[in-house]
């Protein structure tokens, strides 16, 4: 059982994906990682989502960053989108995760920002775990 499935679109985002995934450890909340594309791999990404037990969901991307917002489609669970620095910056990923249509959420933290990522989700889950809310307390 995982609290965070962290998913991402490419291989190449694992640099990223690996930040959240050592933020997440620190904190000792059970993770994974994912790797499955919302373009190339619709069907793996919804069997991932359908089939997860996770709470929070992280969905890292670049370009159209569709995946977030993808994730999102098939769940009510927290989303956190993180924007890849690929084209312009990460600016095009940045603004296409803000841009989600309504009723659709996704939370988004800055681009190639894993870490923020993870301790956003930390924070989600601290709503109903005492003993996590009370670790974040201690380590500000």
């Amino acid at each position: 059982m995982v609290d965070v499935l962290i998913m991402l679109g490419s291989e190449s985002d694992m640099a990223i994906a690996e930040k959240a995934k050592k933020a997440l450890d620190e904190l000792g909340i059970p993770n994974e990682i994912k790797v499955a594309s919302a373009h190339r791999a619709p069907e793996l990404v919804d069997k991932i989502v359908r089939e997860s037990d996770a709470k929070v969901f992280i969905g890292i991307a670049g370009l159209s960053a569709a995946l977030p917002g993808v994730i999102a489609s098939k769940t009510k669970k927290p989303v956190i989108g993180v924007p890849v620095d690929v084209k312009l910056g990460g600016l095009d990923a940045l603004l296409s995760i803000a841009q989600i249509p309504s009723g659709v959420p996704v939370a988004a933290v800055g681009i190639d920002n894993g870490k923020n990522a993870a301790l956003l989700a930390a924070r989600i889950l601290a709503l109903s775990d005492r003993k996590l809310a009370e670790k974040l307390e201690k380590g500000k």
